[in-house]
Order: structure tokens, then sequence, then C-alpha cells
């Protein structure tokens, strides 16, 4: 199988990637960044894209793909809606439609997040749950919402994000305990579930963190 992932910079893409690249049913990994990920391996291969609207000047290089796991989000803390909005959904508006338009046929997974809603009244809740209906709706040969809740970070990522490493620098004496909760995942957990999407006949398209988990273990 060849995958896309987009945010492999991030917590949870460079989770993704790690298991993408251990796993063999993986053969080969495009990354689509911004900047380079510094990431050398011989699955791997990496697209630098200054500006993510413009995907159809690399559509050349997206032929052939299995899926693509949109790992690509920002937390909407501080951050002023229009930007939001242009990241977390414009974007994702983009690959839908340009993945889409190279391969119908593959398998599309979207990095959403616990409680997203179109019809909230919660701003991120509501761009998040936008982003999901046009993902889930486009038309491809499978797609998933993966709404996690609390994602413990594994095999030394760290957050981009300054104040979640603070928080799970207190918390990981903890980690053990938290983990047994149905409700928190992983990094290497939401990976392997990635991954086995791609065999997957579950037609129940949004996975919660237990959902998640258990697509993980199957």
């Amino acid at each position: 199988m060849k995958v896309i992932i987009t945010g492999s910079s991030g917590m949870i893409g460079k989770g993704v990637l790690l298991e993408c690249l251990d796993s063999d049913k993986i053969d080969k990994v495009l990354v689509i960044n911004r900047q380079s990920i510094n990431n050398s391996h011989p699955k791997l291969t990496e697209v630098l894209l200054n500006d993510f609207t413009k995907l159809t000047t690399i559509k050349d290089k997206l032929q052939g793909y299995d899926a693509c796991f949109y790992c690509m989000g920002v937390s909407a803390v501080g951050m002023e809606k229009d930007i939001y909005i242009k990241i977390t959904y414009d974007m994702t508006v983009v690959f839908a439609n340009v993945l889409h338009e190279v391969n119908p046929n593959m398998v599309f997974n979207f990095i959403s997040g616990v409680g997203s809603n179109s019809n909230s009244r919660t701003m991120w809740q509501q761009v998040k749950g936008q982003a999901e209906n046009v993902v889930l709706n486009k038309g491809f040969k499978n797609a998933f919402a993966f709404r996690p809740g609390m994602i413990i970070p594994e095999r030394g990522i760290e957050s981009r994000t300054s104040w979640y490493n603070v928080m799970y620098m207190i918390l990981r004496p903890f980690f053990p305990f938290i983990k047994r909760s149905k409700n928190v995942t992983t990094t290497t957990k939401i990976g392997l579930a990635m991954i086995n999407t791609l065999n997957s006949s579950q037609k129940n398209m949004v996975l919660e963190p237990p959902a998640i988990n258990d697509m993980a273990d199957s």
C-alpha cells in the first residue's frame, strides 16, 4: 500500500508517519509539508509545498496512492476564526477535491476531534464538523473522521504546542494509569488505526477514542 501523509511535522502526524515507516503493510509514504522534516528512509518521499491551496501544481506526484492520512491541523486557542477556517476547512477541501479527482478509489482519513459537529455553536467544533462532512461525503472508496480526545505521545514525540508539553511532562508518571481509560488514545494507536482502515469494511466512519483503539488492535 502507498499512502500520503499531511501534518507529519506535528504530534499526530509524526506518530502516523513512524507507524507507516515501520509497517510491513505500507510500501511507500509521501509526505507533503511546508518545511522539511529532515527524515531519510527508503520508503519516504517528501514534497515541499509552501501554499497548500496550490495542490494542483504537484498533481502529477499524487498519482498511484491508496490513501491519504490527513493529520494537518492547529489548535483554535488564541487563533482568529478566519485563519482557523482557512487551515482547518479550506485546505481540507482542497486536498479532498484534488485527491478525489486523482483517485476516488482511495481511503481518506481526517483527524478531527471529540465534539466536532457542524451544527455546534462552538467555533472549532463547527468548523471541524464541516470539514468532516466534506471528507465523508466526497465519494472516496472509504473515509474516516478520527475524533481523538486526550492523546498520549509515544516514541519520543512532542507536541508543537508548548503548554501541551508542560502538561504531558506533569502527567507522564501517570501515563500507565491514564492509558487504561477507553477515552484516551496514543500517537501509536492512531497510526496503527490509520493503517488498519485500509483493509476495513467498517462503515461507521466516525471514530471516537474507543473505536480508534479498537481499530488499532484489529
